[in-house]
């Protein structure tokens, strides 16, 4: 009797847990449609987020890896972080312009004017090198607030104010510089090192890529804790898991492949720390939504009390500031600051960069990431180029044609947002 009875819970276990395994894959299988469903909605209100650049850099890398096999080699993809540095932090300056809706076409030269600055301080009057790279980053951030107090005060177009920018800070780092033009920085200093020091212990790139997959769970985490409390939708532990995952394995992979080269960049470390950090201000300050309550609408943020003055001398400075360090990386890269600091391209390749990556042109959408994503093809177009031997014109020629893609893009995404009353 007693085995019977034991056959019969085993056998009633046992339906039981038939029972919940249908469920439990049911369930599964639910979650994955409606995380399709939900992704089929975005893209059909508008909502692209950083799709359109993600697929355009999967199809960069692997046209020039069939063109060339050293592409995507340790040495090549390492050369490419670091080459991203200069210009993409230039750019995360531009993004935060962009986001309320202007534009700042003084960067460049300001970026060769903190270069500058540094140069002449250091290298010619003995100046410690901390105390002028100190200097230097403050030259820019005054530059930028200049600019945006006379912006925020005159309104005139931020444009028309950055343009005149533009003539004057070119012509005071010529005024700098002085006779000589060109000045050659310590290779052992610390600006230098900047560019050319690499963290080759293993562990520190891997260390990076866990730190990143950590934040990435603890942030999803936090944000579904919050939403649960007022009762507003939230993503499942699934969606959570899922997302870290897909910051996690490119994180490792990236570790993988700089580990067999010289390891992380000291260059990339400091430019993925500044890029979260400002995200992090732009998503979770009342600072950052500020911001894009401004790109929304000027009258409606000044009906809605904020300080729009504020604001507006707020993010010129900090585009100030971004461009004074990215001059520092560009000049590190090289080891001499000249004339032609700033000059060329930059401008343009900074602007598209922000642009390429996802940021709008009509202000209020867009993140700091973009930066990275956007420089990332501009400059995996210019390695690609130069690894096959390709004349510099059609690099030009394909870069316009991404940004003239990526304009396209982001105005069709509006429509389509409006339309769905989304924006």
């Amino acid at each position: 009797m007693h085995e019977m009875r034991e056959e019969a819970r085993t056998e009633s276990s046992g339906s039981k847990s038939e029972a919940r395994a249908p469920r439990r894959g049911r369930t599964v299988a639910g979650a994955a449609e409606r995380g399709l469903a939900a992704l089929r909605r975005k893209l059909s209100s508008g909502e692209l987020n950083s799709l359109p650049v993600v697929l355009v850099l999967a199809a960069v890398w692997i046209t020039f890896q069939i063109l060339n096999q050293n592409f995507l080699s340790p040495r090549n993809l390492s050369n490419l972080s670091v080459d991203i540095v200069g210009t993409g932090l230039i750019a995360v300056g531009i993004v935060f312009v962009l986001l309320i809706g202007e534009l700042d076409l003084s960067v460049g030269a300001i970026s060769g004017l903190a270069a500058a600055v540094f140069a002449v301080l250091n290298v010619n009057n003995g100046v410690p090198e901390w105390l002028a790279l100190v200097i230097a980053v403050l030259a820019g951030t005054a530059a930028g607030t200049v600019q945006g107090f006379s912006f925020a005060r005159t309104r005139v177009p931020a444009f028309v104010v950055t343009l005149a920018g533009l003539l004057t800070w070119n012509g005071l780092m010529l005024y700098i510089l002085g006779t000589s033009g060109t000045v050659n920085l310590s290779e052992d200093g610390i600006v230098a090192q900047l560019t050319s020091y690499y963290l080759s212990q293993d562990a520190v790139a891997y260390g990076v890529a866990a730190i990143s997959a950590v934040m990435v769970f603890a942030a999803a985490h936090q944000d579904r804790r919050r939403r649960m409390a007022v009762g507003m939708p939230h993503r499942s532990f699934t969606g959570i898991a899922v997302r870290t995952g897909v910051v996690a394995v490119p994180a490792f992979a990236i570790a993988y492949v700089l580990n067999r080269f010289q390891g992380l960049p000291l260059a990339l470390l400091v430019f993925l720390v500044v890029v979260a950090g400002l995200d992090l201000v732009l998503r979770r300050t009342h600072y950052g939504r500020q911001v894009y309550a401004l790109g929304g609408g000027v009258e409606a943020a000044r009906r809605a009390s904020l300080n729009v003055a504020g604001v507006q001398t707020a993010v010129l400075a900090v585009s100030g500031t971004m461009a004074g360090i990215g001059g520092l990386f560009l000049a590190s890269r090289i080891t001499s600051v000249s004339q032609s600091s700033g000059s060329g391209v930059l401008l343009l390749n900074a602007i598209a960069a922000a642009v390429i990556g996802g940021t709008s042109l009509f202000g209020g959408r867009g993140t700091t990431w973009s930066a990275v994503l956007g420089m990332l093809v501009i400059q995996s177009i210019a390695s690609g180029m130069a690894i096959t031997d390709t004349p510099v014109a059609v690099q030009f020629m394909i870069t316009g044609g991404v940004l003239f893609a990526a304009v396209v893009i982001d105005s069709f995404s509006r429509r389509t947002q409006e339309a769905h009353g989304r924006a």
